[in-house]
C-alpha cells in the first residue's frame, strides 16, 4: 500500500493539544458584542399626496419610503419591479410629471403633489398603449422582468426625441435599462415600431 511516509521513518507524533484559553472577561468582550447594539429607531411619519395613474392618492408613510415601495406596498401596483436597488437596471422606471425616473432611489416624499404614471396606467379604455402593442408584436421580451421599465423608458424616449428615431439613438438611450434574456435586438425593433405607433395613434396616457 502506498504510504505518504518515506521507508524506514516513523510517522511524526501528533502535536500535544493546546491548553484551554480562559473565558472572555468583562474587560475583553467577545467580537460578537456589537450584534446586541440596539437598531436605529424608525423614521418619522409624514403624509404624502399625489396623483397616480390619474387617481388622487394619499397615505401616512415613513419619511424614508421609496417611491417604488409606495407604489408596490401601499398601492399594490406591482408592475413596477425592483431589480438592483441602485438605479442601474431600470426595472423600476416610472414617469413623474411626464419624465422618466428610477423609482428605486426616489423618495416618495419628493413626489408629493406630483403626477405619477406607472406601467399599469399606460393602457387606456381596455386598449394597450402603442408601445405595449409593439413589444407584444415584436416579442421584445423573454422573462418579462425588465419589460415594464423598458416600456416606460421607451415611451419617454419618444416623448423627448420624437417618433423619428434611429436604432443608434434607441440603443444609446436605453443604456440605463438592462435585459438579461433577449440580447436587445427585438427590444430595439419594438421601440422603433412603438414610436411609429405613437405618432400614428396619440395615446391619452402620454
Amino acid at each position: 500500500m502506498f504510504s505518504l511516509f518515506r521507508k524506514g521513518k516513523k510517522p511524526a507524533e501528533p502535536a500535544p493539544p493546546e491548553p484551554a484559553r480562559p473565558a472572555a472577561t468583562a474587560s475583553a468582550p467577545p467580537a460578537t458584542a456589537r450584534a446586541s447594539t440596539p437598531s436605529t429607531p424608525g423614521g418619522r411619519m409624514i403624509k404624502v399626496s399625489m396623483t397616480v395613474n390619474g387617481k388622487p392618492v394619499s397615505a401616512d408613510i415613513d419619511a424614508r419610503t421609496l417611491l417604488v415601495q409606495f407604489l408596490r406596498e401601499n398601492l399594490r401596483l406591482t408592475g413596477t419591479h425592483v431589480g438592483c436597488d441602485t438605479s442601474q437596471c431600470g426595472a423600476c422606471v416610472v414617469h413623474v410629471d411626464g419624465r422618466a425616473i428610477k423609482s428605486c432611489t426616489t423618495l416618495a416624499a419628493s413626489c408629493d403633489g406630483a403626477k405619477v404614471l406607472s406601467i399599469e396606467g399606460l393602457a387606456q379604455g381596455g386598449k394597450l398603449h402603442p408601445m405595449q402593442e409593439a413589444f407584444r408584436e415584436h416579442h421584445g421580451l423573454q422573462c418579462g422582468f425588465c419589460t415594464p421599465g423598458m416600456i416606460m423608458a421607451a415611451v419617454d424616449i419618444v416623448q423627448r426625441r420624437g417618433s423619428g428615431l434611429s436604432e443608434e439613438v434607441v440603443r444609446a438611450d436605453l443604456e440605463g435599462n438592462i435585459c438579461r434574456c433577449t440580447g436587445y435586438h427585438n427590444i430595439v425593433a419594438a421601440v422603433l415600431a412603438g414610436a411609429a405607433g405613437m405618432a400614428a395613434k396619440p395615446h391619452a396616457a402620454e
